[in-house]
């Protein structure tokens, strides 16, 4: 058996820019891109259609609505500067620690997160210090902006499968959502959401060998 968790809302909490938009904007103006008028309006209109369940990169979208407005950016300005625009304080929830600890002693663990800003993942899990408190490395780091593939969709789940080296069937995924990680039941996985089990008692029931 092998573990999955979700990252935000599962594991940390996150601060999140209320209007990204400006945000971004405030990131873009320190790099010497001009951001052009109507900016609020280009940021939330779409620029390209994406097949369902697939994820929308973030970076690739400020590129196409700066476009729209005649404003070119390199891929690396507009990849820094999303990052930098949603790299806010995080914190480690409580019995975060604790149910890892648990499951890295049950299997494979990894991290199955939606996430359309590049690098925001791996960012977060550093800031937090989540692998060395816990003195455990993950196995793998699935995110939806790098497979390609948003939860609920089946894709993203059987990615972290086979990152980790198990058949789907043998996948726990842990998280707070029942539409997005619970799509981990419907895909063949097995999803345990917090609303059920807080994570402590995950934790337990890891620890007593009842989830795997």
């Amino acid at each position: 058996m092998a573990l999955s968790f979700d990252l935000f809302g599962t594991l940390v909490t996150a601060d999140r820019p209320s209007e990204p938009w400006d945000a971004v904007a405030e990131a873009l103006s320190a790099r010497s891109v001009r951001v052009p008028a109507g900016w609020e309006d280009a940021y939330r209109s779409a620029h390209r259609d994406y097949d369902r369940g697939r994820e929308a990169p973030l970076d690739e979208h400020v590129r196409l609505a700066l476009a729209s407005r005649g404003v070119e950016v390199t891929e690396a300005t507009a990849t820094e500067a999303v990052l930098d625009a949603f790299d806010g304080p995080v914190a480690v929830r409580d019995g975060a620690i604790e149910a890892l600890d648990a499951a890295a002693q049950r299997g494979p663990v990894a991290i199955c997160s939606n996430c359309s800003v590049p690098g925001l993942v791996e960012r977060t899990l550093e800031q937090a210090a989540i692998e060395t408190r816990s003195g455990h490395a993950f196995d793998a780091v699935v995110t939806s902006v790098d497979c390609g593939w948003r939860k609920p969709h089946p894709n993203i789940f059987e990615a972290t499968a086979d990152a980790l080296g198990v058949a789907l069937a043998n996948l726990v995924h842990v998280g707070d959502d029942a539409r997005t990680d619970g799509g981990a039941g419907r895909a063949g996985a097995q999803s345990v959401l917090l609303n059920d089990y807080p994570l402590p008692a995950i934790a337990e029931q890891l620890r007593e060998g009842a989830l795997c």
